[in-house]
């Protein structure tokens, strides 16, 4: 199954926020290349907060562009077999952790948002991950920092996308 198809498949059978799933699924029907940076219409990315259920925290990233507190993300690459492989590996390539696990049930929100020029839009498709006891994060070159926060501090730092995913996970867990 390519990356395209696993992404429909996992949209078709996410329940949640239906109108923005079926907003994903339109662009992809209109673009075969939706998955990929190179579609300049706007792309489907897979991002991952990583939780530490047992301590009560979240470990975000400084993103070195943004400058914003975010969850680990980004674009998918040709070697991804899935929106959770991709979404997997950021987590790991972007944590520096080995051993994060999925938590299960497939996705845990959409976010849509424009990003700069040359493409418009990142059609995110988020999940969540567990960090495993001990969890040590190692900061990669796409961070200009990494720091575990309580839950409640996550309103203070990041933006309303990654506290509503925070929410989300919670309710999940």
């Amino acid at each position: 199954m390519s990356l395209y198809d696993d992404a429909v498949l996992v949209l078709k059978n996410y329940e949640d926020q239906t109108d923005l799933r079926q907003a994903y699924l339109d662009h992809l029907a209109a673009h075969p290349d939706g998955m990929w940076k190179s579609c300049h219409a706007g792309h489907v990315t897979a991002s991952a907060l990583v939780i530490d259920p047992e301590h009560g925290r979240v470990l975000l990233t400084l993103h070195k562009k943004l400058r914003m507190w975010l969850q680990m993300g980004g674009h998918c690459e040709p070697e991804d077999t899935s929106l959770e492989a991709a979404a997997l590996r950021e987590a790991t390539e972007e944590s520096g952790i080995p051993g994060l696990t999925l938590l299960p049930g497939g996705p845990v929100r959409l976010d849509r948002h424009p990003i700069p020029p040359p493409c418009h839009c990142h059609y995110d498709v988020q999940y969540a991950v567990l960090a495993p006891p001990g969890a040590v994060q190692e900061i990669s070159d796409e961070s200009l920092d990494l720091r575990w926060f309580p839950y409640d501090e996550v309103r203070s730092v990041a933006d309303e996308s990654v506290v509503r995913l925070l929410e989300a996970t919670r309710a999940r867990l």
